[in-house]
């Protein structure tokens, strides 16, 4: 059966994975995916009409919509059981019948599923109009990544309303058919509902796990069998802090879970070693030569080598044939007690790298900051920030934002959130005065700190805007929580922002036209004439 894929930057020819995606999930997945998104739409059609607040069904669309995010999730029978638990919540609260296709849906027999599939109504390609539905998909991919952040917020026991509200009622306006300039419309509030689940996600964090300081994280390894924790789920990282402390088993950080390193709750645990390894898409030498166990708690999933394969463990949205997936209890617990005892079994990790990089600077701990940044401002020590923030991926064409990183004058300062760091996060690029030249404020979602930084220094130097500071946008992005993130700088009135390696392929070019127009949105070109455009 084929397939029409287009979210990620990866997609092929940056048009769409047509028989399998280049991410590695099979056309079954997609498909899959496709139908649990589409039955989703109708879940929420049927919530919003009911008219009662209903908290399961939060819970179901949120988990669903991660789910769906790019690499997390590439098992068909976990796809497929979550079908089956939307379509009975479905069928346990439908009151009458006037509702659309989705919202009707009531089958949980496999054969059914694959004609509806079939049929082409749950596809991409089902809205005929490319502009509507070019629009409809940036939307839904802002509303994946929304959803991750607010999944992330809820473990931790912190919700928005105004969020869980605007996701399903968003769902179910994408089933309807829509103007362009209401989807626009529509487009800007996802911006602004995203802003608000990451500021929730912040206050999740920061209260329950210490606001991120200023950091030195180790990058080397011990003698000792270790874990490793990948992904982006904090919560998931405690619970098994605290299952192994006393196991004789340590714990290392990998791609997004760096930033845990920076949280001072963290930092208690004797046998929380460090950092291993670099961005998600090295994955599959790096956690081989790890030797121990690895828990992804999120997406960013490469599918594992045979070799590895036995020691991957999955949890939450994630998921992936032939590993075994971690449950959690009608508390939130999970026992990773076999992931331990499994690790004990193992050889020490094999030291990649040595030394040790420098981290956390999170708004908070950047405006303890704020006078030395000034001053060093109003001196011309310091002439522009770069937020480089965003994501990392596997085509050489990323070395772009090396190279970038390499050839910015001496008096720039990069602002960065995300694994697109770790181009450049181990280069020498000294400091300022003191101030590193590179500030990583953490996760993608911690670009809401980028943005309490840039707002902060809006008062300081009493401009009128962030468009009036010495501050340019050299974004990358790979997946939908970069979606999300952009969406929101767009919400906020941010303009000229870059964006690479390249546009997204679910833009088409009126509404591309319609993003250069209103925010002065471009792609990259090549380094020497993007330093001379953005920086000199």
């Amino acid at each position: 059966m084929s397939m029409f894929c287009f979210q990620c930057q990866e997609t092929f020819k940056n048009s769409g994975c047509l028989k399998r995606g280049v991410c590695g999930k099979t056309s079954e997945v997609a498909n899959l995916q496709d139908f649990l998104i589409w039955i989703s739409k109708g879940l929420s059609e049927i919530a919003v009409k009911s008219g009662r607040e209903n908290k399961e069904v939060v819970d179901r669309v949120i988990l669903n919509l991660f789910t769906t995010i790019t690499n997390a999730n590439f098992d068909d029978e976990q796809i497929k059981d979550r079908i089956v638990e939307t379509v009975d919540l479905m069928n346990s609260m439908r009151e009458d019948k006037n509702y659309s296709h989705a919202a009707k849906w009531s089958s949980k027999d496999f054969s059914e599923i694959e004609e509806k599939i079939s049929s082409g109504e749950v596809s991409i390609l089902a809205e005929e109009n490319e502009d509507v539905r070019s629009l409809k998909e940036l939307i839904t991919y802002g509303l994946k990544g929304m959803a991750a952040y607010a999944r992330h917020a809820k473990v931790l026991g912190y919700e928005s309303e105004k969020v869980n509200n605007f996701i399903l009622t968003t769902m179910a306006e994408l089933l309807r058919e829509k103007s362009l300039e209401d989807l626009v419309a529509l487009t800007l509030e996802t911006g602004s509902m995203g802003y608000l689940a990451m500021a929730t996600l912040d206050k999740a964090n920061t209260k329950t796990y210490g606001n991120p300081e200023i950091s030195n994280v180790n990058i080397g390894t011990r003698n000792k069998p270790g874990i490793l924790v990948s992904g982006h789920d904090l919560k998931d990282f405690e619970m098994l802090l605290e299952q192994a402390k006393d196991s004789g088993v340590d714990i290392y950080t990998h791609s997004e879970m760096l930033p845990a390193n920076y949280y001072p709750s963290f930092k208690k645990y004797e046998n929380f070693v460090g950092n291993y390894g670099n961005a998600w898409w090295k994955q599959r030498d790096e956690f081989e030569a790890f030797n121990g166990p690895i828990l992804m708690t999120t997406n960013c999933i490469v599918p594992p080598k045979d070799s590895y394969k036995d020691k991957l463990f999955t949890t939450g949205a994630a998921g992936y044939p032939g590993c075994k997936y971690i449950e959690e209890d009608e508390k939130g617990h999970k026992d990773f007690s076999e992931i331990i005892e499994l690790a004990k079994t193992c050889k020490a990790p094999e030291e990649i790298e040595k030394g040790s990089i420098v981290g956390g600077f999170a708004h908070s701990q950047v405006m303890e900051l704020a006078d030395k940044v000034i001053e060093a401002v109003k001196k011309g020590d310091i002439t522009k920030f770069i937020v480089m923030a965003g994501c990392d991926g596997r085509m050489a064409d990323r070395e772009y934002y090396t190279e970038f990183a390499k050839k910015l004058p001496k008096s720039t300062v990069i602002l960065t959130a995300g694994c697109a760091k770790y181009r450049y996060n181990k280069l020498n690029l000294g400091d300022i005065n003191g101030i590193p030249r590179v500030l990583d404020a953490g996760q993608c979602n911690d670009s809401y700190s980028l943005i309490q930084i840039a707002l902060a220094l809006v008062d300081a130097f009493g401009v009128e805007s962030v468009n009036d500071l010495p501050l340019v946008y050299n974004i990358a992005w790979y997946e939908q929580k970069a979606v999300i993130v952009l969406l929101a700088l767009l919400s906020l009135g941010v303009k000229n922002i870059h964006l690479g390696p390249s546009l997204p392929a679910f833009l088409s070019p009126n509404v591309t036209d319609v993003l250069v127009e209103k925010f002065n949105i471009a792609g990259i070109t090549n380094v020497e004439d993007d330093i001379k455009n953005l920086i000199i």
